[in-house]
């Protein structure tokens, strides 16, 4: 097997086995994009993503209200027709965002690592 095919199953399984599903505890916050993105709850936090070819964004909502991401960082890996890249996002206002060209389409793959506080936590996209 291609080092790239196999690279790109070996992130392909990494993306199946992380836990990204919606919370079944009954928050009465809704779950809604807010920003034309697509949301994931992970831990009580929504993380909506905004991914466009010249923008990325990662907006944090915690039980409804926006996180504070100020202190922040994130870096988020896209998996692109087997494809592999990674972007830092930083703050910037009430999100954290990054610009610059960035392969993203269809089915694209997505997890967001965001560190905060000393903690990390992780979410996972599929582009719709």
């Amino acid at each position: 097997m291609h080092f790239k095919s196999l690279l790109a199953a070996a992130l392909v399984t990494l993306l199946s086995t992380l836990g990204a599903n919606a919370s079944a505890h009954g928050d009465k916050h809704s779950h809604d994009p807010k920003h034309g993105g697509i949301v994931v709850e992970v831990k009580d936090v929504d993380y909506e993503l905004v991914a466009k070819p010249e923008l990325i964004q990662l907006y944090l909502r915690d039980h409804g209200k926006a996180a504070d991401i100020s202190k922040a960082s994130a870096k988020i890996i896209l998996l692109t027709a087997g494809e592999k890249s990674e972007v830092e996002l930083k703050p910037a206002g009430d999100r954290l965002e990054a610009k610059g060209a960035f392969k993203v389409a269809k089915g694209t793959k997505a997890v967001a690592v965001v560190t905060s506080g000393g903690k990390s936590s992780t979410a996972q996209f599929t582009i719709k």
